[in-house]
């Protein structure tokens, strides 16, 4: 059942004035414009942040909503709309949240910490729904917003929420902890993730432990609260260690056995056991958590033991992927959920690279709904996001199938049938959501449609890329715009994917090497402006054609370009203009601006939507003095050139580096380029909110014994110190692993150790000394991620990170990763 509110139960929870044109039930919470499924039964919080909320009020209005929380009445009249008016819309939507909360007597779990709260939240999920009704986050929904929005979700069919909470300053758990309000308090792992938020991990830490004060229980780890025993011991707590005995869960032996990790405690004064079928640190971690948590909820030992056995992985990203027949793959091929349908949908409908979209779906289970009102609900929502084709996976699905509205729709009774069935579809040209709840092996059907690629894979997080956008626009002054480099294959990350998130997310720019690299981007649904940094005079006509923007850095591509447009009367075409400020490789220098200026006034041909220069070292502090010689050079050329045109053009020198550090020369624009990956020389790695994107990865194909006194590779460059052992990967210098990592130069990290190579870099492969790494064939490999960063690679060899990222074959697999 969904909770339902009028307009004058949410005002007078809220406080809120402004005048009420129809008191309409209210189900769904939005913040998001884009992201409407449900406008009759919405509520849209204009909140600021990056962006204010309230430029999108119209958006969501156009999209069918009629009532909005907002700090100010809009100035578009909508006479049918209702406003409710707050001094703070994000306090409103917690406030609002808060109070649903306070209808519902249930247990509330409640998890934070600084690593591990996502998994344990999904295990412990995976472990108690067989007997509990749960209501929890939907993938890491742990923000400001994301609590309450997903708080928001009880319903009177729940006896159990659980709530993960996230924090990055002081005075955030607060809030969170009024809206939670748990009854049982859950600590994970506390790391660094965050520190830089906080004064000390001591101040973090205390912050966090501010989500159990009202607890009636607290499940943690010994060490972590040695600090606060004192004050503890008010409350019920359940401990466990691996260190310590006097603990309620004393993990006193841990081996490995067939793989999977065996560990044995005290608990009770009696000795328990339990397999956990995962190996690395962090899920061991994980593990111990959610056992200690079982127990302390009064499950036994026994059954403890045997449903941690069959925890399952959890999968938080959405996987998009190149597929067969040109389709792209989404993959979410491990839950399905209601909520986590909603966000996949989402997903699904801001991908623009193919006209056609399309559904693979599983029955869904332990939704709490009545199975009627669940797939009714869930044909509403593929209704309204315009899914063209539906493929149902289940008897449920097959039961409820005349609920569906989809031009294209078919029904299998199973995963086997639809297998069966696959190339009588005919996918083609479209995208493709997989969302199967994990009993259907949905990933049976990924790897069907997926394109075959080697094992080297290079992975790109979305959200990460979100996020370090969101790092570089908090730096700029309201109105200034970003156009974003995606030249080179988006540096190596994949152009249309990142693109398309780009756009989703309206930066005002982008920005191209060549035409044919602005031509694939319209032809995968980008519509933004280009700017084609090295246009062609031969392609000019397919340059107009696909409407992109041609920098002009010299009188001949200017006359050449005028000509064209003559010839072909076109008239005030965008073109940007290029000076040359001190980089000495394009662009028109302080000398020519004069005469330039006396070709634009004339011009009809052309109309200047921009003019920029590129900043030398905008990184290099010894090289400050040149760099404000630069920026008066382009001052002085953009004057002229405005005083010519008559009207006002876009300025823009800023690249990334020059965005963090010369935020006088911001202008109307900036240039973002590598900082979007996570690399900016400008911001000390220590200090930065910046993330790594990308991951490049591959896996073991052999490992050998070898006597020190052998030799290992092309000419037999290669020999280890000592008797041990090497394993050989899959990449070599065809993928873009470049020989220069050769002979112990490059390290790659296994099993969570850095290795260093042995011998030649090959064209497929590399050999690397394993000596003292438990390792097998078909291991996992890190090329670079967050710990062994591309920065070390670029250093290793004496490079910068530009080239390193560039340098990745086409051959590499790429996975776009969305959470």
């Amino acid at each position: 059942m969904q909770n339902t509110y009028t307009i004058n139960d949410v005002k007078q929870v809220i406080n809120a004035t402004g005048d009420i044109v129809t008191d309409a039930a209210i189900s769904t919470l939005l913040t998001d414009s884009r992201r409407i499924g449900n406008p009759a039964g919405s509520l849209f919080f204009a909140l600021d942040g990056r962006r204010d909320g309230h430029e999108f009020i119209a958006d969501a209005y156009i999209a069918g909503v009629r009532n909005f929380v907002v700090n100010h009445q809009p100035d578009t009249i909508m006479p049918d709309a209702s406003f409710l008016v707050v001094a703070d819309v994000l306090t409103a939507l917690q406030t609002l949240a808060a109070h649903h909360r306070k209808q519902f007597n249930l247990d509330v779990i409640g998890i934070t910490g600084s690593n591990g709260k996502t998994i344990v939240k999904e295990w412990l999920y995976q472990l108690m729904n067989p007997e509990k009704s749960i209501v929890r986050n939907p993938k890491s929904y742990n923000s400001q917003i994301g609590v309450p929005l997903s708080v928001w979700q009880i319903n009177e069919t729940h006896n159990l929420g659980i709530f993960e909470a996230g924090i990055s300053t002081p005075g955030e758990m607060d809030k969170l902890e009024a809206i939670i309000q748990p009854t049982i308090g859950v600590l994970t792992h506390m790391g660094t993730a965050h520190d830089e938020g906080f004064e000390s991990p001591e101040e973090k830490l205390d912050e966090k432990l501010k989500l159990f004060k009202n607890c009636k229980q607290l499940i943690y780890n010994y060490e972590a609260l040695l600090d606060h025993k004192d004050e503890l011991q008010t409350r019920e707590c359940f401990v466990w260690s691996r260190k310590f005995n006097l603990v309620d869960l004393y993990v006193f032996s841990e081996t490995t056995i067939s793989g999977k990790y065996y560990m044995r405690a005290i608990y009770k004064e009696k000795e328990i056991e339990c397999l956990v079928p995962f190996r690395d640190e962090a899920s061991v971690e994980n593990a111990i958590v959610c056992w200690a948590t079982m127990l302390a909820m009064g499950y036994s030992p026994a059954d403890a033991d045997d449903r941690i056995e069959r925890l399952a992985a959890v999968s938080m990203r959405l996987e998009l992927k190149h597929g067969i027949n040109d389709c792209s793959i989404i993959d979410d091929s491990y839950n399905s959920d209601i909520q986590s349908l909603e966000i996949a949908l989402n997903f699904l409908n801001q991908q623009n690279q193919h006209q056609k979209k399309t559904l693979i779906l599983s029955d869904i289970y332990q939704s709490g709904l009545q199975l009627d009102a669940l797939y009714k609900q869930v044909a509403q929502m593929v209704s309204a996001k315009q899914v063209d084709r539906f493929i149902g996976v289940g008897t449920f699905l097959q039961e409820y199938k005349d609920y569906f509205n989809v031009p294209q729709m078919h029904f299998y009774a199973d995963t086997a049938s639809l297998l069966k069935e696959m190339n009588k579809l005919h996918l083609q040209d479209e995208t493709i959501l997989i969302k199967g709840s994990r009993s259907f092996e949905f990933e049976r059907i990924s790897r069907a449609l997926v394109q075959k690629a080697h094992e080297t894979v290079l992975e790109i997080n979305l959200n990460t890329l979100l996020s370090n956008l969101n790092f570089y626009k908090a730096r700029l002054k309201p109105g200034v715009k970003i156009m974003a480099m995606v030249k080179a294959f988006s540096y190596g990350s994949g152009t249309f994917e990142v693109a398309n998130m780009l756009q989703y997310n309206k930066v005002d720019y982008l920005a191209v090497a060549y035409t044919d690299e602005g031509i694939a981007l319209r032809e995968t649904g980008i519509t933004l402006p280009i700017m084609v940094l090295n246009p062609e005079p031969l392609a000019y006509d397919k340059l107009v054609a696909n409407k992109l923007e041609p920098a002009i850095y010299s009188f001949t591509l200017l006359d050449e370009f005028v000509k064209f447009a003559q010839e072909e009367e076109v008239m005030n075409y965008p073109v940007h203009l290029k000076i040359d400020s001190g980089m000495h490789r394009v662009g028109f220098e302080a000398f020519e601006i004069e005469p330039l200026c006396d070709l634009l006034e004339i011009n009809p041909y052309i109309r200047v939507q921009s003019v920029y220069s590129h900043l030398v070292a905008s990184d290099a502090e010894q090289h400050d003095l040149f760099t404000v010689q630069q920026i008066s050079i382009f001052e002085t050329a953009f004057k002229q050139i405005e005083d010519a045109l008559g009207y006002p053009v876009i300025k823009h020198i800023s690249n990334t580096s020059g965005i963090t550090r010369w935020p006088n020369a911001h202008y109307d624009m900036v240039r973002l380029g590598i900082g979007l990956y996570g690399v900016d020389a400008a911001v000390p790695r220590e200090e930065s909110g910046l993330q790594p994107v990308a991951t490049l990865k591959t896996t073991v194909s052999q490992v050998k014994k070898m006597a020190a006194a052998e030799t290992i590779g092309y000419n037999r460059n290669g020999s280890l110190k000592a008797d041990g052992k090497i394993a050989t990967v899959r990449i070599g210098y065809a993928d873009g692993y470049l020989r220069a990592f050769g002979n112990g130069v490059g390290r790659m990290l296994v099993n969570g150790t850095l290795v260093p190579t042995v011998g030649n870099i090959t064209m497929d492969m590399c050999m690397l000394d394993v000596s003292n790494v438990e390792v097998k064939e078909g291991d996992e490999v890190i090329i670079f991620d967050e710990q062994q960063r591309i920065e070390d690679l670029a250093t290793q060899i004496g490079t910068i990170p530009y080239e390193i990222l560039t340098n990745i074959s086409q051959r590499v697999k790429r996975v776009y990763f969305y959470e």
